[in-house]
């Protein structure tokens, strides 16, 4: 079963991250508004299979607190995949030149997506399956 989340959270996080990237090019007037991803990207979103143990674990929380948590961990994982792959000079993101961010690879103003992907993999990995 972690396999398989780990499969939901990669593909989950690819199409989340194409269709921000595709509304971002209204932003830079951009009308073909292409989304855009890495396939370093799959197995980083893929880490949000690690949701199904924790919220079992958060379940008795409210929603707030939850997304706190699940933010806290993607910002972990964002950063440490980020200085990674910086290193390597593989990093599909640089937020270097955004007013809040973390040694270009975390950007602080992405809190309450972060949140919200949270709780939204949350939703994928706890889903029932008939």
């Amino acid at each position: 079963m972690m396999i398989k989340n780990f499969f939901k959270c990669g593909i989950a996080g690819w199409c989340m991250e194409v269709v921000w990237t595709s509304i971002m090019g209204i932003k830079n007037h951009d009308r073909k508004m292409m989304g855009k991803t890495s396939i370093w990207m799959f197995p980083i979103y893929g880490l949000g299979t690690v949701i199904k143990p924790l919220s079992s674990k958060l379940r008795k929380f409210n929603m707030i607190f939850r997304g706190f948590i699940y933010m806290a961990g993607i910002y972990f994982v964002e950063f440490i995949s980020g200085t990674i792959l910086q290193r390597k000079n593989c990093c599909p993101w640089n937020y270097s030149k955004c007013k809040y961010n973390i040694k270009g690879v975390v950007r602080l103003d992405y809190a309450p997506l972060w949140f919200m992907t949270g709780l939204l993999l949350e939703k994928v990995v706890n889903k029932q399956e008939k």
